[in-house]
């Protein structure tokens, strides 16, 4: 699309003060990164509440990209203003989660959550560029596979399979770098955790793919790394790939040879096929009620079609046991 003003706002919606948004309903637990569509980070979904157990989360996180590459170039999109401020690409987003366990084997999550997205940096009058509105919704089922826990082999991991449905949001999709695809999907993956080595050292795993029958730019991602757990603490590291198997590129319409951003716009279409690399690493801490509060990060650090972000937020978890008579105590 060519650039859209969304808004003249002289001030910029997303930079400074928290965007902090109450949602009505969801079922995951606290999730800890967005890409495109909520999904938990380090694999935590390769584990299941309790039977009968209601997790309820809550998650405020905010990112900046300063960076974007159109196709595989690289491109300084920093724009300054009198008083010294820099602006780039800024999302802030909040959810509200609940993850429910069915059974020992089963759980149902849902997830639903609100976003803001601003720039200046591709209008020729520096003007702020804006959306607000509810995510993309995801509705999943899980299954799970194995338990190393109380399984006869030590080979054998924590090993869980989530179908989910991605739902559209009503934020404005026409926007360059609109927070998620608005389209709606289908999402199969696999989900794995694996103690090994010593003590509380382990491994995990996540991959999925998604049919995106809207926009028809169908996406998989890939994510492997380590975890550490000591007593009530757990400290995570991965890696991350997103990749669109189809779609177009962006075009960015540069300023006036040797000035700075702002540049003169830019054509973003809705099936841009976007590829992005970025490192992750989290902290986590249970309670002794068994809350779970969790700090985390995430930097893209090469890509195409797509912005160098850094990502920031914290989440909480509070577990509830004993819904309809059939939960059972947390350790």
């Amino acid at each position: 699309m060519n650039l859209k003003k969304t808004s003249l706002n002289p001030m910029p919606p997303v930079k400074g003060g928290l965007f902090f948004v109450l949602m009505t309903a969801a079922l995951t637990q606290g999730l800890l990164a967005s890409e495109n569509a909520p999904r938990a980070p380090f694999a935590q979904w390769a584990d299941l509440p309790a039977l009968g157990q209601l997790v309820v989360g809550a998650l405020y996180e905010q990112s900046e990209a300063y960076y974007v590459w159109e196709g595989h170039e690289r491109h300084n999109i920093t724009v300054h203003s009198q008083n010294g401020e820099s602006y780039g690409i800024d999302i802030r987003q909040g959810y509200l989660s609940l993850d429910y366990g069915i059974t020992e084997r089963w759980a149902a999550d849902v997830e639903l959550g609100a976003t803001t997205v601003g720039w200046r940096s591709f209008d020729p009058a520096a003007a702020v560029q804006e959306s607000t509105g509810i995510m993309d919704l995801t509705l999943g089922v899980r299954y799970q596979i194995f338990n190393e826990t109380n399984s006869s082999s030590c080979w054998i991991p924590t090993l869980t399979f989530r179908a989910a449905g991605i739902l559209p949001g009503n934020y404005d999709q026409d926007i360059a770098f609109a927070p998620g695809n608005r389209s709606a999907a289908i999402e199969p993956s696999l989900l794995v955790r694996k103690h090994f080595g010593w003590t509380g050292f382990g491994a995990w795993g996540d991959v999925f793919y998604r049919w995106m029958h809207t926009t028809g730019n169908d996406q998989y991602g890939a994510a492997i790394g380590l975890f550490q757990q000591i007593k009530r603490w757990e400290l995570d590291v991965g890696y991350r790939h997103l990749q669109a198997i189809a779609g177009e590129d962006i075009v960015l319409i540069p300023p006036t040879a040797g000035s700075p951003p702002p540049w003169q716009g830019i054509t973003y279409k809705r099936d841009v096929r976007e590829i992005r690399d970025a490192i992750e690493a989290g902290f986590s801490y249970r309670t002794k009620g068994n809350w779970r509060w969790g700090f985390h990060a995430r930097k893209t650090f090469d890509g195409s079609n797509t912005d160098s972000k850094l990502w920031l937020g914290g989440s909480l978890e509070i577990p509830f046991n004993h819904l309809f008579g059939r939960g059972q105590e947390a350790d």
